[in-house]
């Protein structure tokens, strides 16, 4: 029975196609605050000095990442809806703005009344298992296995929130094994965790054993890896791998402070104020997504091994990026292209041609509704702002462009900026600065203002344009301040 479901805007039901395939299994890989130059086969979509912003041929090697890329899809321009966790993952399961789902920002739960893709999934016979960070029930830390489990059957494994090293099995359930703190709260520490406790292989395992006990029956699996997150630790070997590499500051880290957009933060906690790397925590981040990838790979091996890949859609994307360094900032929470674009891979070997790159822009609300229909699902989410965009992956052409404009925002219910993206262009808007409009092909760098260029006055006018009608459909309470509202009419 499909759910009516009432917010303070009128809902009504998506009525899409359903494609006739058999019922595929879906598997998501979620990281957590992730670059995507530190993947090879996003390296291999840029420019050189793109490619290796800390330095010629610093890198780190992702093969089973970029085997997943070369079997299936990439999205050269996928934007998460607010480049923070919470807010971030409430668009991915919901298809709403972040700020319809009560979760604008961290650490604030998640709306009873929302919708998830896998309670979707449910409905429909799926068995459904969350594995990892969730971020979306309030500040419970680590908070294992919440009560509001959001169509996640299995959420045994599932914490709300932490970036937790080492993991362990207990007669209570999982638990972090460090030492615990007077607020009774464990800490990061690695406590020497290995190959079986470290929280990337801990999670990967318990998920590997879902699709094993699931193997016989659809079944949909979210793995939410608290890694590369902060704080920048990581087992051995991959640290150590790391340690001799020299880590050079990206150019735009020397921009002039008064160069910079109001909305940047380079005046914020995260501003980089010595112009410096710190070498550690750059090998440790390399590391955490070597770890990573290795762990792709031990998934690729099991659903072979099961005869399973030919009907599993396999996901990798992240919550939010990192800045690491650009633009004098660490972290996330602004438009920039490596704090709010991420990495989106997607392989179906039934639906997605491999190889396919496709570069028109797609959101974290897009996803909800997308990968529903790509699995042949009736969609029993409400109409949001997601757009239903599986003809990008289920058509035949294996470079794919588009005109579509897609809304973004910062965290908070008042948010300190909206943003349009484009295939080629970003517009950014606050009621603190002037508009900024990017050229991210003739300024990748993200450097120079086109906004008062008479070249870009019918780019800037159809991006604000769209800008406006999306946020008057999402009721952006931005909309309501006077210092948006004027670059907006």
């Amino acid at each position: 029975m499909v759910r009516i479901i009432l917010t303070s805007f009128v809902l009504i039901y998506a009525a899409f196609p359903t494609v006739a395939v058999e019922q595929p299994n879906l598997v998501i890989v979620m990281t957590d605050e992730h670059n995507f130059r530190t993947l090879g086969c996003y390296r291999d979509q840029l420019a050189e000095d793109q490619a290796f912003v800390w330095g010629k041929g610093v890198k780190v090697d992702t093969p089973y990442l970029d085997a997943l890329a070369a079997e299936g899809a990439l999205l050269t321009n996928f934007y998460v809806s607010s480049p923070v966790c919470s807010p971030s993952r409430a668009a991915f399961l919901t298809g709403l703005m972040p700020h319809l789902t009560g979760t604008p920002t961290n650490d604030r739960p998640m709306h009873d009344h929302m919708v998830t893709f896998a309670e979707v999934l449910g409905s429909k016979g799926y068995s459904t298992g969350y594995f990892g960070k969730w971020h979306l029930d309030g500040i419970g830390k680590p908070q294992w296995a919440p009560e509001r489990k959001f169509g996640w059957q299995d959420n045994r494994y599932m914490f709300n929130r932490g970036h937790y090293k080492k993991l362990k099995d207990t007669d209570d359930g999982p638990r972090v094994d460090a030492k615990i703190g007077r607020n009774g709260i464990p800490a990061y520490d690695l406590n020497q965790a290995d190959e079986k406790s470290y929280a990337t292989d801990f999670l990967m395992d318990r998920s590997l054993d879902f699709i094993r006990e699931n193997k016989d029956q659809p079944f949909c699996v979210m793995l939410s890896i608290p890694d590369p997150h902060g704080p920048n630790r990581v087992r051995d070997p991959y640290w150590d791998k790391y340690r001799p590499m020299k880590f050079q500051a990206p150019k735009t880290m020397f921009k002039k402070v008064d160069e910079a957009p109001v909305w940047s933060g380079v005046t914020g906690n995260n501003y980089i104020s010595n112009l410096e790397l710190n070498q550690n925590q750059m090998a440790a981040i390399f590391g955490m997504v070597e770890c990573i990838d290795d762990n792709m790979g031990k998934l690729s091996r099991e659903l072979k091994r099961l005869n399973l890949e030919e009907n599993t859609i396999v996901v990798f994307t992240s919550d939010h990026g990192d800045l690491m360094g650009e633009h004098r900032r660490h972290n996330k929470g602004v438009p920039y292209e490596t704090s709010a674009k991420v990495a989106f891979l997607l392989k179906h070997p039934k639906q997605v041609r491999a190889g396919k790159v496709i570069h028109s822009v797609m959101t974290s609300v897009d996803f909800s509704p997308t990968i529903l229909s790509l699995m042949g699902i009736e969609n029993g989410l409400p109409i949001g702002q997601g757009k239903d965009l599986s003809h990008h992956f289920q058509n035949g052409n294996m470079n794919i462009h588009g005109e579509q404009i897609a809304y973004i925002r910062a965290t908070t219910l008042h948010p300190a900026w909206v943003a349009a993206v484009t295939e080629g262009y970003k517009l950014v808007i606050s009621d603190k600065d002037k508009p900024w409009l990017f050229d991210l092909e003739k300024d990748p760098d993200e450097l120079l203002n086109f906004y008062q260029d008479p070249a870009y006055l019918e780019t800037r006018e159809r991006m604000r344009n769209a800008l406006r009608r999306q946020m008057q459909i999402a009721e952006e309470p931005a909309l309501r301040i006077a210092g948006f509202a004027k670059w907006l009419r």
